[in-house]
């Protein structure tokens, strides 16, 4: 019996896996740097592998010129461009977005690489400072501030090492006091 749960639970957690990324994604909020593909079902010429949007949050798309994706969800973005595609050039498109790259994430201060690294869904600040080569010896682990995307105040918020990461963030890792 403990074989066949065991077996029963390595089968499901892909699966668990691949719904809490699909959740994640659909919060998700489209910007400057993300990666995107469009497909079109039966339409390749109106299919995009790999768009990267500008700095505005837009991308060229055929037939409908610039499309501003900026702070959509994937479905937001889905359902634009059914109601731009719908009538003049197809009668009922079935059209999907999803995510390739996320835009990018910065850790500045105490890291032995500081720099921009690719946003994972699910990441911690933890996982941030491993990305960037881990904490120097010097690092403060109580002197941790994120700057949020989007946060026009740019007002840096107090973090652990649990603190999640968004996509954008910018971390610094302060000196600590011995």
């Amino acid at each position: 019996m403990n074989i066949f749960k065991t077996l029963l639970f390595s089968l499901c957690l892909p699966l668990i896996s691949l719904q809490a990324f699909a959740n994640a994604d659909s919060q998700y909020r489209l910007s400057s740097g993300d990666v995107i593909k469009i497909s079109v079902f039966g339409e390749a010429d109106l299919s995009l592998e790999r768009v990267r949007l500008n700095d505005a949050g837009a991308f060229s798309y055929p037939f409908l010129g610039e499309i501003r994706a900026l702070n959509m969800t994937a479905t937001e973005l889905e359902n634009e461009l059914k109601r731009g595609l719908e009538g003049d050039f197809l009668i009922n498109p079935n059209v999907s977005v999803s995510i390739l790259e996320y835009r990018e994430f910065f850790i500045t201060g105490e890291v032995r690489n500081a720099g921009g690294y690719p946003f994972q869904p699910g990441m911690t600040l933890r996982q941030a400072a491993a990305m960037a080569g881990g904490l120097t010896e010097r690092a403060s682990q109580r002197r941790m501030t994120i700057i949020r995307d989007g946060d026009t105040s740019r007002t840096p918020e107090r973090a652990t090492m649990d603190t999640p990461v968004n996509p954008g963030d910018i971390i610094q890792i302060d000196q600590g006091f011995f």
